[in-house]
This record gives structure tokens, sequence and C-alpha cells, in this order.
């Protein structure tokens, strides 16, 4: 059965077409740099939102017009919602797709008929994988919605919660593996605290990272070769969240020996709600050799949430892809749209609005991206500015050979330095030329 009869497999047309279900800029095949545009994004669905999202908000109930979901918990439902989520892949042409285990599968408030309710589901999610070609990017474990986790679940100060968060990774990962998925996320989105006066921060800190350990543990005893990855934010629901941002993540997986076993998945959404660019997060991960996954989405500066909004902003598409190609391309991880629909925005093919813009847009962030390569300038101004690292002095200094004393000796026999200008605006004027 066709859930989406009326929607034609979304195709590149161009610049100049006019047809709202056509790509205008993604051509899955055209090269760029020698690689596909296809191979480039790696694009992922998130199926928490294609399939699970009832658009609501704080103050109004869900909108989403779904009809072929009867909103039981019953494996049959979500088998059902698995059938029309790979029929979309199909039609809009994405080639992976995301997942929390309570997204594809329901919570049964009963650990052992949920997990048996989840292997179903992953037996059928499988079957649909081997039809179509199409790919797990990454799996997680829904550690946040459910109320015993209210408190945390690494974090949790009763160790009985921790336990069952365990379990549930485990059955999560084992689900991500049997489905052959690339990677597995890690979002503490519980993991931190409202208040600090019943909050022993350490301890919290030492189970989280046992319990990553253990996961650590568990990928080689079940041959699991996939890449771990944490997804920082700062805060929401949690006041203040521990992975709250690139930087504290790496300085966490540092801390506790675990930087060789993880890299970061970064949100554009939540670099925002940490006070940064998307730019600023990508360029720390790559720093540390870190950067493993993007989630693909804006938010809006005015609102203080997660709005979890689809990407239309070139400027914030372009300087994505100049990280992505500056770091050789994903390897393990993508572009995953862990993006929503407006609450106004209902209907079942606003689905395919949504994502066609996000697709195209990244496309358009591609295109600038290797043109700001190719055409050199802003490459070559940044070299030139770090010049004197390059000389005598500064190739000392980087090399840890240089004293204070030595340094000082050097200043006492030299005129006061004269700095060169930044040129900030030259080359914001050669990315609008560009763009």
């Amino acid at each position: 059965m066709a859930h989406f009869p009326e929607i034609p497999k979304i195709a590149y047309e161009g610049p100049k077409s006019k047809n709202p279900l056509a790509f205008k800029h993604y051509n899955p095949d055209e090269l760029i740099e020698g690689k596909s545009m296809r191979d480039h994004m790696r694009f992922g669905a998130a199926y928490w939102h294609v399939m699970r999202n009832s658009l609501s908000d704080p103050f109004g109930g869900g909108t989403a017009v779904m009809p072929w979901d009867d909103y039981s918990d019953s494996v049959d439902n979500a088998k059902k919602r698995a059938d029309v989520f790979f029929e979309f892949l199909e039609k809009i042409d994405i080639d992976y797709y995301c997942f929390h285990d309570r997204d594809i599968a329901p919570e049964l408030n009963d650990f052992n008929k949920s997990t048996e309710a989840l292997n179903a589901v992953v037996d059928h999610l499988g079957g649909l994988q081997k039809a179509t070609g199409k790919k797990l990017l990454w799996g997680t474990a829904c550690l946040f919605s459910h109320p015993r986790y209210s408190q945390g679940a690494g974090t949790s100060p009763d160790a009985r919660v921790f336990a069952y968060g365990c379990a549930q990774v485990k059955a999560a990962m084992d689900a991500t593996h049997k489905l052959g998925g690339e990677g597995y996320t890690f979002w503490g989105g519980r993991e931190g605290y409202a208040t600090l006066l019943n909050t022993d921060m350490k301890r919290e800190l030492d189970h989280l990272a046992a319990l990553m350990h253990m996961a650590v543990d568990y990928a080689k005893k079940i041959g699991y070769t996939g890449q771990f990855y944490i997804e920082p934010k700062p805060r929401e629901p949690s006041t203040h969240q521990y992975d709250s941002d690139s930087a504290a993540c790496l300085n966490f997986l540092r801390e506790y020996g675990l930087l060789d076993h993880f890299k970061l998945n970064i949100e554009t959404n939540h670099a925002t709600l940490a006070g940064h660019t998307m730019e600023h997060e990508l360029t720390v991960a790559m720093a540390a050799n870190a950067l493993g996954s993007i989630d693909a989405n804006q938010g809006d500066t005015l609102l203080g949430w997660d709005t979890d909004q689809f990407p239309s902003d070139l400027y914030g598409t372009s300087k994505v892809m100049l990280k992505v190609l500056e770091m050789g391309g994903f390897t393990t991880g993508g572009l995953n749209f862990d993006a929503k629909r407006r609450r106004e925005s209902h209907e079942p093919i606003d689905l395919f609005y949504a994502h066609i813009g996000g697709m195209d847009a990244f496309a358009r962030g591609l295109k600038v991206a290797a043109a700001v390569r190719a055409d050199g300038r802003i490459g070559d101004m940044l070299k030139k500015r770090y010049a004197t690292w390059d000389t005598d002095l500064g190739a000392k200094i980087e090399a840890g050979k240089a004293s204070f004393d030595e340094l000082t000796e050097w200043v006492k026999s030299q005129p006061e330095p004269v700095l060169a200008s930044g040129r900030q605006e030259l080359l914001e004027n050669i990315l609008n030329e560009l763009l």
C-alpha cells in the first residue's frame, strides 16, 4: 500500500525548475572535488521527527496528520510506521536514517516486554533495509522521556535507574549492531542538574563515564566496530547538561580515557543554545580529530529553546561544508536532519517540502565551499596572517624549543611589532561574492 500516492520520487530538475517536489541544487551524481554530492552529504532522516513528532509545543497539542498511525503501542503499528518511513526514504532519495529505540518500538513499562518489541521491529527494519538498500547511520537509546529518567540515567542519583539505563543501552546497541549501524550516539538530555544543592557532580560524572566504558567493553564483546558519538547540548531539558559543548565533551572524554573511542555528533541548534556558532563547534572538534557526524538543522536566535528547524541559512550550510571538506569528508558520519516541520506545516506533503529545502540548502553550501577552496583567496589570506609562525622564530616556539629568557633577549633587539590588518570585511566580501 502506498502511503504517499500523490508524491513522485523526488528528482533533480535544476535551478530553473518551479516544481516544489524537485531538487533545484541537490544533484546526487554531480561531482564536487572528485566526489559525488551523495557521497559528500551522506544524508540521513531522523525517525523521531519524520514518524513520531506530533508537532506539539508547550502551548498546544500535536497537529501532524499521520493517517497511517493508529497511535497504539502495538508492534504491528510500529511495523506499519517503519513501512511508511522506508517509502518516504525511497521517494526523497535519502540513503541513511537514525533512530532512538523508543521511536521505532514502544515503551511498555516492562524491560523484557519492551526489549521483545524492539527486537521484533528491528527484524522488520532489517528486512526493509535489505529490500531497499537503505542503511542505519546511527542508533541510540532514549534515556530521557520515561519518568524513570527524570533525574538522569547515567547520572541518576538512584543506582537502580542507572542499571536500567545500562540494560537499555545494551539492547539498543544490539539493535544497532544487528542493523549494521555505522555509529551509536549518546545524547544526555537528562545527564545534568537543575540545582547543585542536591547534586554530587563529581560522582555523577564518574558514573556517566563508567556507563560509557561499559559500552566500549560491550562493543568489543559483540564485535561491534561502529563509531561512538557524544552529542553536545548545553541545556533543555536539564538546566545544565554535562555535555554542554564541544570543549566540555572533549574535556570529559580526555579526563576519563575515552577520547580514543568517541567522536562528536554536533548539532547546529545546540551550538546556538551554547552561545557558539556551528563553525566554532566544528572547529573545536576537528582540532582534536573528533568531528564524527552532524545533526543538520538550525535554530531561531529569537527563541531560547531547541526549535530544530530545517536548514535554510546558506551562510550556515556553506561554512559547515567548508569544515567538512577541510577535514577530508565524512567517514562513518553524515548529515542527519534532526529537524522538524513547523507546527503549521502539518500535512504529510510538508515532510517532503522540508527535506527538499534542507537538501538543496546543503547542496548550495557544498558548491560554495568548493568554490571558496578553488578560488584560494581566503585560504591564502589565512596562511599569510600566520606567516611569522613559519619563520625561524615562530617554528622554534611551536617546536617547544624557546624559553622566556631567549624570547626576552630577542624582543630587546627588535623594533615594536607592526600588526597587519585582519581583513575581516574583505574576507566576508569574498564569501558573499562566491555565495
